[in-house]
């Protein structure tokens, strides 16, 4: 059976697989503790649920338009004022399955065979693979540790070429929880201004952010950097709605008609209840996120002073999401129960099958030395997981 060559060259979420592998040795009756999967443990709150249901029982649960319905697409225009200083019209905006169908779609209308796509490392999984997807060449350039992994303006200028099309910015990023401030920013702004180089702002973590630090928006630097930038922003992770799947974009009106008749053709409308709930999200009060964010602080500094007490293990403090990235290669070479570690992904096989621990190794991000673990989960397991690691590692001889 001969499959399209797109089909063929597309490696699977590294996320999602090895999620999906601890989910079945947890079936299996095995105690696994999942630091894999990047998804709030708490509920979605209350009165966007009600929103929800209200939606379904009034029978709003037909097609919508293809790019969201305007009271949604008010609010996030409202919420993008608010909080970023951002003035866009609804034509401006889309709605879309979730931001990861936001980021597809953005790929595909700004995307030619050929083009290169800048991709610091570390990155999220799905961008290169979206990137080749939509026939572009993703151009990775490795950021520094010292730098807490932020592209500078210099790495960037020295990475462009006659092809360059996009930059991908991620911040605060997954998965280093890295968050950009002004002046780093506007750094690369005025590089891509004069470039006349587009980029896909991913934003998804904005409202995850702690210690003071303030998130900033590349849009919201002037008008010209404005309209290259496509901003990428959904409810998954600051309202815990990851199975609602609402996604949206904000960008020059062009470039939303073009992921608009995109979208009309792949997936149509997104979920019309979900969307009814997404305005509540907006509009509705944020109590439940302060207190969310009050415990991923809470769970971040344990995570972090623990893993650093670790022999062998270093970890810079994230900014914000809820990502730990620890450097681990001081363990490559060492034998484990008899498995010789080689890389990130061999340490993160031992530490599933004998200390029943998920993560994901930083091979998934474009970066050799590091793992991920999420903190998105209960200090109880965060606390149970530390332990088993810190154990299993003790047993590691040259």
């Amino acid at each position: 059976m001969k499959l399209a060559k797109r089909a063929e060259a597309i490696s699977p979420s590294p996320t999602l697989a090895i999620d999906a592998k601890a989910k079945a040795m947890k079936k299996a009756g095995l105690d696994i503790i999942g630091f894999g999967v990047g998804e709030p443990d708490f509920d979605t709150p209350e009165h966007i649920k009600e929103a929800g249901i209200k939606a379904i029982q009034e029978g709003f649960t037909k097609y919508t338009a293809v790019a969201g319905i305007d009271e949604l697409k008010d609010a996030i225009c409202a919420k993008l004022q608010r909080d970023q200083g951002l003035t866009y019209t609804p034509q401006q905006i889309i709605v879309s399955s979730g931001a990861k169908h936001s980021l597809y779609n953005a790929f595909q209308v700004l995307c030619d065979e050929g083009d290169e796509v800048l991709l610091p490392s570390p990155y999220w999984v799905s961008y290169c693979e979206q990137i080749k997807l939509a026939g572009g060449i993703p151009v990775v350039i490795e950021t520094k540790e010292e730098h807490g992994f932020k592209l500078t303006g210099e790495e960037l200028r020295q990475a462009i070429t006659p092809k360059t099309k996009v930059l991908i910015l991620n911040s605060p990023s997954n998965p280093t929880g890295a968050v950009y401030s002004q002046e780093e920013l506007e750094s690369i702004a005025k590089i891509l201004v004069e470039k006349n180089i587009f980029v896909i702002s991913d934003e998804i973590y904005e409202k995850l952010i702690y210690d003071g630090n303030q998130h900033v928006s590349i849009a919201s630097l002037g008008e010209k950097i404005k309209d290259l930038t496509i901003i990428i922003n959904g409810l998954s992770k600051a309202y815990s709605m990851t199975g609602w799947r609402i996604g949206y974009a904000a960008g020059h009106e062009k470039i939303i008609k073009a992921m608009t008749n995109f979208q009309s053709h792949a997936t149509s409308n997104p979920t019309s209840m979900a969307q009814k709930a997404g305005v509540e999200a907006l509009n509705g009060p944020e109590e439940p996120l302060a207190q969310m964010l009050k415990e991923f602080k809470k769970r971040r500094d344990y995570m972090l002073e623990n893993l650093n007490k670790i022999p062998g293990i270093s970890c810079l403090c994230p900014g914000g999401a809820f990502y730990v990235f620890p450097n681990v290669s001081a363990y490559y070479g060492k034998t484990i129960r008899g498995k010789k570690i080689i890389d990130s992904s061999s340490l993160a096989e031992v530490l599933l099958e004998e200390a029943k621990v998920a993560l994901v190794p930083g091979d998934a991000f474009g970066v050799k030395d590091y793992v991920r673990l999420s903190y998105a989960t209960s200090l109880e397991n965060i606390m149970e997981g530390i332990r088993r690691i810190a154990d299993l590692l003790q047993e590691a001889i040259d």
